[in-house]
């Protein structure tokens, strides 16, 4: 008898449960009591997020802390900060505007806040973005382009006012730009919702985005949504088929997922069984490792299926294309089966669509790959 993907879902959210007790333990380690000023009330309530907590204080006050990063202070319209707050935590004084936004997975959650009018610069161009009201935005000069993370355009950015930067964690290759910016006075924060384990952990992130754009009630319903679309895929059975997910760099290796990733998190949620099931250190942050081929083949080329993520490099129209990228993969079961499948819109940007990727999968591994979103076969 089959089991039933929900039952799966039962023992993973009780595994990520207790995984977040210890991870919520380690941020709960903070002190609460940061001002003579400043009474704590309550905290936000996380259902997967790992990576970020919230503390609420009395008259609207909440202290956001992300693991390996540091403490801000939200202070509500028409307040101050207090005066006795540690220098090692960043005010962020509401209403934000003119934020620049570097993290290309934040994008889709300013979306869903109906916040994109917070948002003044990108580290994007328009022709980068999939998001479509992102592009509009940027189409319409309501969102400017100021540079890539490593090289912002300061001089555009201050101009304007910029109030907030939200970086992604490559900012820790180019310290120097976080501290250019902050010199000129500009608070900056690090997404770090690409380290989550489990994906509706990542989404859970649109949570925190709420509280600094003063659309927390959004926020919740969009997580809501979310949330109801996976509990959705957790109706059907379980498929039993091997799925490998990866792409190839431009020297010749194949950079693959980590099993404890929320990507092969999503496979599972699907009914299917991510290839590597025992790849990489469960406590290492980073989410993806490169092998070379031989060592890829080895462990791969009897997965039933192939999703080959063309982030990087871009889509794939023929199974040609794809083994034009090395010999070895004609070997694969999945390619001889004509199981292969290459993700077409961009996994990293629709954050708030994880849903419909997973169904997307699940799909795939039933055979009913007629109506798909994110992902398109190759013949």
């Amino acid at each position: 008898m089959k089991k039933k993907i929900a039952a799966g879902i039962v023992s993973a959210v009780l595994a990520i449960s207790l995984t977040a007790c210890g991870s919520a333990g380690r941020m709960s380690e903070k002190n609460t009591e940061i001002s003579k000023e400043l009474e704590y009330d309550h905290s936000m309530e996380l259902e997967y997020a790992e990576e970020f907590s919230v503390d609420y204080y009395q008259d609207g006050y909440a202290l956001v802390t992300i693991a390996d990063d540091g403490q801000y202070l939200v202070v509500p319209e028409g307040k101050t900060a207090p005066d006795d707050l540690s220098k090692d935590i960043t005010v962020l004084q509401q209403p934000l505007h003119n934020i620049y936004l570097v993290a290309s997975s934040v994008m889709d959650m300013f979306v869903s806040l109906d916040a994109l009018d917070s948002v003044r610069f990108s580290a994007l161009k328009a022709d980068s973005w999939y998001i479509e009201a992102a592009k509009e935005a940027m189409e319409a000069g309501d969102i400017l382009y100021a540079g890539k993370y490593s090289a912002p355009d300061y001089e555009q950015i201050l101009s304007e006012n910029c109030e907030l930067a939200i970086e992604n964690t490559m900012i820790s290759h180019t310290p120097e730009v976080k501290e250019q910016l902050e010199k000129f006075g500009v608070p900056v924060l690090t997404d770090h919702s690409s380290y989550e384990k489990n994906p509706l952990g990542r989404t859970e992130w649109v949570k925190l985005y709420g509280l600094l754009t003063g659309h927390e009630k959004e926020a919740e319903e969009a997580f809501a949504a979310e949330n109801e679309a996976f509990a959705s895929i957790g109706e059907e059975e379980e498929t039993g088929k091997t799925v490998a997910f990866f792409y190839i760099t431009t020297n010749g290796e194949v950079n693959v997922r980590k099993s404890a990733d929320y990507l092969p998190k999503m496979i599972e949620l699907a009914g299917g069984k991510y290839i590597f099931d025992k790849l990489g250190d469960e406590d290492d942050v980073a989410s993806t490792m490169s092998m070379q081929m031989e060592e890829f083949y080895a462990g791969a080329k009897d997965a039933d299926y192939i999703i080959y993520n063309s982030t990087i490099d871009g889509g794939m129209q023929t199974l040609s294309d794809l083994t034009g990228k090395s010999p070895m993969l004609e070997k694969f079961k999945a390619v001889q089966d004509g199981n292969v499948y290459c993700t077409t819109k961009n996994l990293y940007q629709s954050t708030m669509e994880l849903g419909t990727i997973t169904s997307d999968i699940h799909k795939m591994l039933i055979g009913d790959d007629a109506d798909l979103t994110y992902l398109y076969k190759l013949e």
